[in-house]
């Protein structure tokens, strides 16, 4: 893998969906560079510290948040001399987002007053009164033509369907929720899932017409569901819950057909590969060398730092893994299911459970079988799946990545001094690492995976 250096950031960065593009915020400004060379091509001033940035799906705008303001701002990399500012006034602005036609932005108000749908092409202006969320409670169909969006009123949840040409309300159902969690189309477009916040455990399924296809509960006392994601090809939907399981269910019948427990300590028998990362130090031969006592009492004072390797370790069977209880006198727990990522080609599904930070579970959806174990050193910050083969990239916080793909995993090392990935982005072609680090960030080009499947990865590669 090759680095670039490192460029400065003080928040959001994210890739154009043509890949073509990077856009970082730094403190006033929006910071457009190109993705090959990271050169400057467009250089935006805001009129307040930027929060948030979306690119419109065509990748010809950009919107970004100034929530403090609050306010937004757009602007167009055709036409730099173009710009749009939006501002609702006493009511405020909590979140903005792009429609699918990127010629639309909607915006949420303060205390969920009112949702706003802006035209770019004129100066329109449609509101939906009461939705249910800020940044949640609204999902596009994979077409762009319906939009779902959420609301509240007399103590109820509904759905309305808008029609993204005309901006009209199509449809309005309510939904047998407590209190409605998020909305998520199924990626065929057929289906509408819904789920319940963990108070109650509730995944509802409803058809465009309103109709309750189906309702699942695993179980109703405990706190419920924690994450839901939908696999890429649409043929099943992930529930991560409270009580550390994963629960997959066929889209057909809407009935579960795997269910993964999350145990502190796994034994035989057990096909899964379980990589345990462990400390590697240089050795250096100094032997040869003559030292003065200063320059050894000097260097003794630093210690070993950055003289340190990474490297994974295959763990025999059983094996006890690092389990943090939270405590019961707080809320929002520590457990349960806080990341959960499908592969590309839905073959494969990733979780941690959040009372076992450090660990990640891979689990191959094909065979219904755990795949593999990752056991890292320190809790895992960000997992994400490489978007055009099965390869997974994690970060820990550290100055090293951290990769597994069917053939094994392996440890890379960051070479840019006082450099943590704290978090990382795949742009949308599978070519480029976005890291960041807490004021900083740089590009990483990734290889691209051999044909041959069962091709060796060492750790130090």
């Amino acid at each position: 893998m090759e680095f670039t250096e490192p460029f400065k950031q003080s928040g959001p960065c994210c890739f154009s969906p043509n890949a073509r593009y990077l856009a970082v915020a730094v403190d006033y400004r929006l910071v457009i560079r190109d993705v090959l060379s990271l050169k400057v091509v467009q250089l935006f001033s805001c009129l307040d510290k930027i929060s948030y940035i979306e690119w419109a799906l065509d990748s010809e705008y950009i919107l970004c948040g100034l929530y403090k303001k609050p306010m937004i701002q757009a602007w167009s990399l055709a036409q730099p001399e173009w710009t749009c500012k939006i501002d609702e006034g006493p009511a405020g602005i909590a979140y903005a987002r792009w429609s699918p036609d990127s010629r639309h932005i909607l915006t949420t108000s303060e205390f969920q007053l009112r949702l706003t749908v802006w035209s770019l092409l004129n100066t329109a202006c449609i509101h939906v009164q009461w939705p249910k969320h800020t940044s949640k409670g609204v999902s596009f169909t994979k077409d762009g033509s319906f939009a779902a969006i959420c609301t509240r009123r007399d103590c109820k949840d509904y759905v309305n369907l808008i029609s993204c040409q005309s901006w009209e309300i199509m449809g309005v159902f309510a939904v047998d929720t407590l209190d409605l969690a998020d909305v998520e189309w199924s990626p065929d477009d057929s289906a509408i899932v819904i789920w319940d916040s963990p108070l109650e455990y509730k995944v509802l399924i409803y058809s465009l017409d309103g109709r309750c296809l189906s309702k699942y509960q695993a179980y109703e006392s405990g706190l419920g569901v924690k994450s839901v994601s939908w696999s890429p090809n649409g043929q099943s939907l992930a529930v991560g819950s409270y009580d550390q399981m994963l629960r997959v269910l066929n889209h057909l019948t809407w009935k579960v057909f795997a269910e993964f427990t999350h145990l502190a300590t796994v034994r035989a028998p057990c096909s899964a590969a379980v990589f345990k990362e462990v400390d590697e130090p240089l050795q250096l031969d100094m032997s040869d060398l003559s030292l003065t006592d200063d320059f050894t009492q000097h260097n003794s004072e630093y210690g070993p730092q950055g003289l340190v390797e990474v490297r994974y370790d295959i763990m025999e069977l059983p094996i006890t893994l690092p389990f943090q209880k939270p405590p019961a006198d707080k809320p929002n727990p520590k457990q349960g299911i806080g990341i959960m990522s499908w592969s590309k080609d839905s073959q494969y599904i990733c979780t941690r459970n959040d009372s076992m930070p450090t660990v990640l579970w891979i689990w191959d959806m094909n065979l219904l079988e755990l795949a593999a174990i990752l056991v890292q050193k320190d809790p895992i910050r960000a997992a994400a799946w490489d978007p055009t083969c099965t390869r997974l990239v994690l970060c820990t916080g550290t100055s090293h990545l951290y990769m597994w793909t069917p053939s094994g995993a392996y440890c890379v090392n960051v070479p840019l001094p006082q450099f943590s990935v704290m978090d990382l982005k795949w742009d949308f072609n599978g070519s480029c690492l976005l890291l960041k680090d807490k004021d900083s960030f740089c590009c990483a080009a990734v290889p691209l995976l051999p044909d041959d499947s069962n091709s060796d990865y060492s750790s130090d590669d």
